[in-house]
């Protein structure tokens, strides 16, 4: 650790007399001159305690009374700083931190020097991104969602499914925020690439329950990646070439006050497993298969004055999937898009407030075109999004608040439908809908007393679309008890709205989503969820943490068509069911943060259901992924400086489907019974990945590594859909229905060389 103490003393002929009070101030960086935006400061003087939280710039300011202070400065990733001294005349200080050791903050419970995940209150976590280059991936770049569905209380999806669902909720539940701005279609290749170019990300933090009133308009959790806020210094490169995709990032200073970033990425799978897969899978995988995708992003920093930082951020990412299944006769292409910019301005007002202003576009579209016997038809879909974003950070009477204004312009095509056989042509499209969305929030973080703070905030959101308008209040508490170092607990509640919905089919088979906001007499979906738990440390080296949770959710929507009403009449209103659905379980972890080998084990026993008068006859049935038992091992080992490995293993209760229980024939057409909705369950989620890095260098500047890799090492079947084959003896009297299971990727073996200069 090294602590920069640079004393200036504001000397005035008041000043040679002694001060009941004092103010100190100044700015927290890193060691390799970064602003350390959200560090928290302690100061202790005398009976008092103050706490703060660094703005915008690193800047801080409090005035506490004179003597003797301590001063505690905490922050991600970053080794905490102690300072004594006593205060007799107004203090500026500049304070450096090292890197690479986490943080101890108010709702921290661990302080450990390898720590890749950190525990926060409430279900909240936090990535050290550097340490988690051990763990398996497809890339040899981190995926923070696939490292999500190794935590508890969120589910993997499987493959062929870029989404992920936090505790009992569906898919459309978690919002993505890319540096603020919503992220509406966020996977790769169906979930098995990240979304973004890890290497363009600074930091990820991770909210099971969007307990922040800050952020709303999704009923679980809240995910944010920021990119990086400091102006480089020089000209950087990193990248990562692989047999399967490259990435390439670069930082250019323009001059001692502008830059920027950019990156971009781009895949060839088709060339490296494709023969292989033609070659020598089996008959029931998905063999005649083309996939590619690229990716761009970009951010441009000017600090256009001392108090004033200029951030242009964008990003754009494109997909296509091709499918040829000669046994359905069936052509499918499937493309889907994303595209953001958001220009944003920090201000430091003052020492104690700072603020930023951002607007932004957002759009994702998608469009499906099958082919299969006689029938051909395209489905597309797309939504866009214009905002406005304000937040203040202040300070009153030493309580940290954030209050702020947001405004949102929604413009959405649900679906856009065209049919075709030989004999008809079919055009049948969902009007398109128009809504704004405005909310203002304030948050508090008051203590209560000496072990116990809170984390307080309320959201008012107002909605209208068309005839339809809402007004809503949703509060969010959340009470941290902290006896002493060893454990702390917390408590808390929340009230969710959502005014846009992603709506996905229960069909099995290959589904097309897409999203809809309330209008037209369609209620916005809403939730309260409680949740309890604790943390423990253990030792240094070892934490736990146990907790449980309940969440009761209102006006869910099912589409069960799919894409397969298509007629003139129908629409979202006459066709949408509204429900309603429960969601609790236990979630429990283990980790160790130290040593040669570093890891976690993570089990989640939930339960998730859904009622809907419309579906199984008004009663009670499981949601699609109801996945009862959840179980991820995570296992990075060190064995010297060039070498690491790394093991994840995961196992996980099959998603669940509506299958017939019976077929028979009228008039030569086919007629299938049910015994209830998602009578069915997938077999077992189960795979291993493993993965290697070796490095040739590997300091904070620079760095050389190649990155082994495979993906579900073992060559397990997880079937991404089931096909009923329906066949008809030569008596012509008896049905023989037989499910085939279809599998995308067995295992995918890996090779990356990882640059860093």
């Amino acid at each position: 650790m090294k602590i920069i103490a640079l004393f200036f003393c504001f000397i005035s002929f008041s000043g040679v007399f002694a001060q009941s009070k004092a103010t100190i101030s100044g700015n927290v960086k890193s060691s390799d001159n970064e602003n350390l935006v959200g560090a928290t400061l302690l100061f202790a003087s005398n009976d008092s305690q103050v706490f703060f939280t660094a703005d915008s710039f690193g800047n801080f300011s409090v005035t506490i009374p004179s003597g003797q202070v301590k001063i505690k400065i905490d922050h991600s990733g970053y080794i905490p700083a102690n300072i004594r001294f006593e205060v007799k005349k107004d203090t500026f200080f500049s304070i450096v931190l090292e890197k690479d050791i986490a943080h101890l903050k108010e709702v921290v419970i661990s302080n450990n020097k390898k720590n890749a995940i950190t525990n926060l209150s409430n279900g909240k976590l936090s990535f050290n991104v550097k340490e988690l280059a051990a763990v398996p991936n497809i890339l040899g770049t981190t995926d923070i969602l696939k490292i999500l569905q190794l935590t508890p209380g969120v589910q993997n999806s499987g493959d062929a499914n870029g989404y992920f669902y936090v505790r009992g909720g569906d898919p459309g539940h978690n919002a993505i925020l890319y540096n603020g701005t919503p992220i509406y279609g966020m996977s790769h290749l169906l979930g098995i690439f990240p979304f973004y170019n890890a290497d363009h990300i600074k930091d990820v933090e991770f909210d099971k329950s969007s307990s922040n009133a800050k952020y709303g308009g999704r009923l679980s959790s809240t995910t944010l990646l920021n990119s990086n806020k400091k102006l480089p210094s020089e000209v950087g490169i990193q990248g990562n070439v692989g047999i399967l995709a490259s990435q390439l990032s670069i930082a250019v200073p323009l001059s001692n006050k502008t830059g920027f970033y950019i990156s971009g990425r781009k895949t060839y799978i088709d060339e490296i497993v494709g023969p292989i897969m033609k070659s020598g899978s089996k008959s029931n995988d998905v063999k005649d298969m083309k996939y590619g995708f690229s990716d761009g992003n970009f951010t441009f920093l000017s600090q256009i004055s001392k108090n004033n930082l200029f951030v242009l951020d964008a990003f754009v990412s494109g997909d296509e999937l091709k499918v040829k299944d000669e046994n359905l006769a069936l052509r499918t292409s499937l493309k889907w898009s994303n595209f953001t910019v958001s220009p944003s301005l920090i201000t430091a007002i003052s020492p104690k407030i700072s603020m930023s202003n951002a607007v932004y576009f957002s759009q994702y579209s998608n469009d499906l075109n099958m082919e299969q016997a006689t029938i051909q038809f395209n489905v597309s879909s797309y939504v866009k999004d214009f905002g406005f974003t304000n937040s203040v950070r202040y300070s009153f009477k030493n309580i940290p608040f954030e209050s702020g204004f947001q405004y949102a312009y929604h413009n959405l095509q649900p679906q856009k439908v065209n049919v075709e056989n030989f004999t008809t042509i079919n055009n049948n499209s969902q009007d398109i809908i128009n809504a704004s969305e405005a909310a203002i929030f304030t948050s508090i973080k008051p203590k209560i007393a000496e072990n116990l703070t809170a984390d307080l905030g309320i959201r008012i959101n107002y909605y209208a679309s068309g005839a339809d308008s809402y007004l809503h209040f949703q509060p969010r508490a959340m009470l941290n008890y902290v006896p002493n170092e060893k454990y702390s607990f917390y408590a808390s509640y929340n009230k969710q709205y959502q005014y846009l919905s992603l709506i996905t089919t229960s069909s099995v088979g290959i589904p097309t989503d897409f999203w809809i906001a309330s209008s037209d007499g369609i209620e916005p979906q809403s939730s309260h969820e409680f949740s309890v738990g604790s943390n423990q440390n253990i030792t240094r080296n070892w934490t736990s943490s146990l907790g449980g949770f309940y969440r009761s959710m209102k006006n869910l929507l099912e589409y069960p068509y799919g894409i397969t009403q298509f007629n003139e009449i129908t629409t979202f209103k006459n066709d949408l069911y509204v429900g309603k659905g429960k969601a609790y379980g236990l979630e429990m972890m283990l980790k160790k943060s130290n040593g040669k080998f570093s890891g976690w084990l993570s089990y989640t026993l939930s339960w998730s259901d859904r009622n809907f008068d419309e579906l199984n006859n008004g009663k009670t049935y499981f949601a699609k992924y109801d996945r009862r038992h959840n179980l991820s091992l995570v296992g990075m080992y060190d064995l010297n400086s060039k070498w690491n490995f790394g093991i994840t293993q995961l196992f996980s209760s099959g998603n669940r489907f509506t299958m017939p229980t019976s077929w028979y024939f009228i008039n030569n057409n086919p007629v299938k019974e049910y015994s209830g909705y998602n009578n069915a369950q997938m077999p077992n989620y189960i795979r291993t990945d493993i993965a290697a890095n070796y490095y040739f260098i590997k300091t904070a500047k620079k760095e050389s590594a190649l990155n082994f890799s495979i993906y579900n090492t073992f060559n397990i079947s997880n079937p991404i859909y089931v096909v009923l084959d329906v066949e008809v003896n030569e008596n012509k009297d008896k049905v023989v229905v037989t499910q085939k299971e279809k599998v995308l990727y067995r295992i995918l073996p890996s090779v990356s060389w990882r640059f860093k200069f």
